[in-house]
């Protein structure tokens, strides 16, 4: 029996699925972060995060690398991604990944207030703590564009409002 599969075989059989974006945000608790310094290095963390009209926002300390690169206002990546333990194949775990370009949200304005609770909420009475100390600041990611992925042969285009655009295949597969 011959167990050779052409990528021709595989795209025969690879059927999209229906894109889930809002559902797969919903299930996520932290992003993945992709920043960049003033010298071009990148840099990779974590973060939790809660979503509020189309922005996410993060509150993140400057002992971190990544804070500085996001306070000095560079565009970011920002992933979110199936959670391992439940995904049925690990080369096709589902994910966001989105270009986002930040903003500072001044301490105690009404927009930090509300996220704050919104955090706690979320994530846990040590938001109070965080949010209390002097080198946690809150940053606003606000999508640019991005796509989804939700299997073989099921990648989306999504636009600044994380609606699907357009299928990616074989013939539009370049990042927009």
């Amino acid at each position: 029996m011959n167990h050779t599969h052409t990528q021709e075989d595989a795209q025969k059989q690879a059927k999209p699925l229906t894109p889930k974006v809002k559902e797969l945000i919903a299930r996520t608790r932290s992003v993945i972060l992709a920043t960049v310094d003033a010298e071009g290095i990148p840099n990779s963390s974590y973060t939790p995060f809660v979503e509020m009209n189309n922005t996410f926002y993060i509150l993140v300390s400057f002992m971190a690398k990544h804070t500085k690169n996001l306070a000095d206002g560079r565009k970011t990546s920002v992933m979110f991604i199936e959670d391992e333990s439940s995904t049925k194949q690990i080369y096709a775990r589902e994910r966001l990944t989105i270009e986002a370009s930040t903003s500072q949200i001044e301490r105690d304005s009404e927009v930090w207030n509300t996220v704050v609770v919104e955090l706690k909420e979320m994530h846990g009475k040590v938001v109070n703590v965080i949010a209390e100390m002097k080198d946690f600041i809150l940053i606003g990611l606000h999508p640019i564009k991005g796509s989804y992925v939700n299997g073989f042969g099921s990648a989306y285009f999504v636009d600044q409002n994380l609606e699907i655009m357009e299928h990616r295949n074989d013939v539009n597969h370049q990042y927009k």
